[in-house]
């Protein structure tokens, strides 16, 4: 009879501590979400200034096209 309850003694520390393990990386993956959201806004809004500053360029390179094709017919 006692070694049933040592056995179950040691099988319910088991679970405990693999309850508090699960807990743990929880909490990680949450900070480590939290990280990646932060790494994808910095990302998008570095690009969004590049895109920013490079686009208006563009929209006058492609206005002065189609004004130049207009006026050579």
């Amino acid at each position: 009879m006692k070694f049933i309850v040592a056995m179950q003694t040691k099988l319910n520390n088991t679970k405990a501590a693999a309850l508090n393990l699960l807990k743990k990386q929880e909490g990680q993956n949450t900070v480590e979400y939290i990280i990646m959201l932060a790494v994808v806004v910095g990302i998008a809004l570095a690009v969004g200034a590049a895109v920013k500053a490079f686009l208006p360029d563009v929209f006058e390179n492609v206005k002065n096209k189609i004004i130049g094709g207009v006026n050579q017919e």
